[in-house]
């Protein structure tokens, strides 16, 4: 997979958004969004030259390494090694190449490496639990991580996030930004989780559950799942409709 690609080539379409397939900006069950939501009309702005032309990768450039979350550190983090595959896809199937896509994750014991995540689960010294790549040319791409663990938020009463990873699609510049997240097949918390069940469409909710992929599992050394990403029509995954994507969430 080309890691290197020209920035003037990153392309991710604009569309509408397709209703049932995104959560509302305001869901009751969800209780931040209760802080979140815009009590009046959104008020469009122009973007800058700036905004369109600035840099998208950061300080560097996707390295070699970025997409393997196992190999960021002096030793191997703790946990079931999984790999994360898909494509980033239209409407019609077609393949949107050059396409930065971040992820951020928990460890597998369920703790993000951030200062505002102090619940009392370990920390590993091995894992970042972020990384980054481009689509290649058929608009595919891999990851190596570590299967997530699931943590306690303060939603509601003894509330736990279900497994997720965090996915982060740029454009052709920083503000054009999609957001989603990848759960697990058969995960038992799904049925208190208010961030999934925002989405109203049970279909397009089934669409951010990755699939087990055994013919990519690699014999005694990962697990792996596919997770497409569609961007529009219906089918479309959903995507955040939030300003704060909550590193605690």
């Amino acid at each position: 997979m080309d890691t290197t690609p020209d920035p003037g080539r990153l392309a991710l379409p604009v569309y509408p958004r397709v209703d049932g397939a995104s959560p509302p900006l305001l869901f009751p069950g969800y209780r931040s969004t209760a802080l979140r939501a815009p009590s009046r009309s959104l008020v469009v702005l122009p973007q800058r030259l700036t905004e369109v032309t600035g840099p998208l990768f950061g300080h560097e450039r996707v390295g070699e390494l970025d997409h393997d979350l196992t190999r960021q550190h002096a030793g191997e983090p703790v946990g079931q090694r999984i790999l994360v595959h898909g494509r980033v896809l239209e409407d019609t199937g077609r393949p949107v190449p050059h396409t930065l896509i971040e992820i951020w994750q928990t460890n597998a014991g369920g703790r993000y490496r951030h200062a505002s995540d102090t619940w009392p689960a370990a920390l590993d010294p091995n894992f970042s639990g972020a990384g980054r790549t481009v689509t290649d040319a058929d608009g595919g791409f891999r990851f190596i991580t570590i299967r997530p663990g699931a943590y306690p938020w303060r939603n509601h009463a003894n509330a736990w996030r279900p497994a997720h990873i965090h996915f982060s699609l740029f454009g052709r510049a920083f503000t054009q930004r999609l957001v989603t997240q990848m759960y697990f097949p058969d995960d038992p918390l799904f049925f208190q989780d208010p961030i999934l069940n925002s989405i109203p469409d049970p279909a397009a909710r089934n669409r951010l559950v990755a699939g087990y992929d055994h013919a990519a599992t690699q014999p005694e050394w990962a697990l792996a799942f596919r997770f497409d990403i569609v961007l529009r029509g219906p089918q479309s995954s959903p995507f955040e409709t939030g300003a704060d994507d909550g590193e605690d969430e």
